[in-house]
């Protein structure tokens, strides 16, 4: 009376107490031949200790007895079958895992240990062991659990096979055997988080070293590709360099350019060569470019100068190009795509680069213009992606100047008069002669009579501060006026 359970981790084959506890062995063996148990999980381990299973939601709290199926929902529990000289003795025991007592369904574990389990004798039914696989058995204990005790990666049961079932099976039970087997998930199987696969695999165990060499080089060039695409380097990710050009070096500072292009359209026809100069010296650099009108030529170029060629005295040495340099000006941003942005020439934003027909140069709606008679800046007629430079015409130069007079104009002084004189009598007559200014632009003023009445009160507040004024205010405003300008109150 065993069962053979074969699980992601390795097959076990238990045997059945059946002699000791017929209704729960009936249960386990007609649960395996309706292939209940297929694709369940091991949702509990907790090391040396117990792995539980049997549940096909995944949540420790589902599962249902074979007896539900054939006499209905109050049949889903059976009683224990708890017995004082079955106990939890050694590893690989086989009992009940019940909600409660005479609570049993579906769910079982297995312990992992031997002994010290005494605590768990008298409350689950014991009804079997594990004859084979304790290989397996182990393996499930070194599981990596998280702190619900849930491994991060799912172990399962992939198949039961009854080896051997005493007990005679019921009219109904036929028709819950499905014809094939099941596999994958159960179809209650309640997803609450994400896990590893049962059938995943490590990467390092999948392939061999030099396969796995090259896998982590291509992701380490994945990374720096988007690490120079962020900062600027290259135009994206994903960006080859051209196949039709070769990339020369150790080349000598005499070394010209039509001395490569003769050299190397011997064995493919070259289109053009571009020895790379300092800016500021114009000396060779020691390294060039050379283009051909495909990739076949290049390759043929390659073969027969890699290594082997002598210019000027110096071995060179001749690779494929790696360079996206002149790429630049094909690209084509994919957030500008259908937008028609996506032009700096000249200032303008209104089309892309390698559509623009507009000659910059000679318009005179720009502020910008290709320096045509520089050779470091594309004066020299090739094709390099260039810079462009502000070009601010006289009117912009007068504007700005204009502006800048105005803003000179517009600050305030900062010259303070000097009252830090020891004579008094000379701060008097300044502050005298300040006042008698006021008082001449008082008497051109519009004399209406409510203005009066503010010069008035104006007048009024000096000769709060000065007594003197009282006289001048008095020969100001004299009859009627003065007499009119009292009714009003300020």
């Amino acid at each position: 009376m065993s069962v053979m359970l074969v699980t992601s981790l390795g097959d076990m084959v238990v045997d059945l107490l059946t002699d000791r506890c017929p209704l729960t062995c009936n249960n386990f063996l007609k649960l395996c031949k309706i292939k209940y148990y297929n694709g369940c999980l091991f949702h509990n381990i907790q090391k040396d200790f117990t792995a539980q299973t049997g549940d096909p939601t995944g949540t420790g709290s589902g599962g249902d007895s074979v007896y539900k199926f054939l006499y209905g929902d109050q049949a889903r529990f059976f009683v224990d079958e708890i017995h004082s000289d079955v106990k939890h003795s050694k590893i690989g025991t086989l009992a009940m895992a019940n909600a409660g007592k005479h609570l049993n369904a579906s769910q079982f574990y297995i312990t992992l240990r031997d002994g010290h389990l005494d605590y768990l004798d008298g409350k689950h039914t014991v009804f079997g062991n594990v004859a084979e696989g304790l290989d397996t058995l182990s393996r499930i204990n070194e599981a990596y659990v998280d702190e619900n005790s849930r491994p991060h990666q799912n172990i399962r049961i992939k198949h039961t096979y009854i080896l051997d079932d005493p007990f005679a099976d019921p009219p109904q039970l036929s028709q819950l055997i499905p014809d094939a087997s099941p596999q994958g998930k159960p179809k209650d199987e309640v997803e609450e988080d994400v896990r590893l696969e049962d059938d995943w695999v490590p990467m390092d165990e999948q392939l061999n070293p030099q396969e796995l060499e090259e896998v982590v080089r291509a992701k380490d060039a994945r990374s720096r590709a988007a690490v120079l695409e962020s900062i600027g380097d290259i135009p994206y990710a994903e960006i080859k360099p051209p196949e039709n050009v070769l990339f020369v070096c150790k080349l000598n500072p005499v070394t010209k350019d039509e001395d490569l292009h003769l050299i190397f359209s011997e064995s493919a026809n070259a289109i053009s060569t571009q020895v790379i100069r300092d800016h500021k010296t114009g000396v060779s650099l020691g390294y060039a470019f050379i283009e051909f009108e495909d990739k076949i030529a290049c390759k043929v170029a390659h073969s027969k100068m890699k290594d082997k060629t002598v210019i000027d005295d110096r071995r060179i040495h001749v690779d494929y190009s790696q360079s996206v340099a002149k790429l630049w000006s094909q690209y084509r941003r994919r957030s500008q795509i259908g937008q028609g942005e996506g032009c700096f020439k000249g200032g303008s934003l209104s089309h892309i680069t390698k559509d623009c027909t507009t000659d910059y140069a000679t318009s005179k709606n720009s502020m910008y213009k290709i320096k045509d008679d520089n050779t470091r800046r594309g004066g020299d007629g090739n094709t390099r992606y260039e810079m462009a430079f502000a070009d601010i015409s006289p009117k912009h130069r007068k504007l700005r100047r204009d502006h800048k007079a105005e803003q000179h104009d517009a600050k305030p002084s900062t010259k303070r008069l000097d009252y830090n004189n020891d004579s008094k009598d000379e701060d008097r007559k300044r502050r005298d002669s300040h006042r008698d200014k006021e008082c001449r632009e008082d008497e051109q003023r519009q004399t209406s009579p409510y203005r009066r009445g503010r010069e008035r009160h104006h007048l009024e507040k000096f000769e709060r501060n000065d007594g003197r004024y009282k006289r001048r205010r008095e020969d100001r405003y004299s009859g009627d006026v003065r007499d009119r300008g009292k009714r009003r109150r300020f």
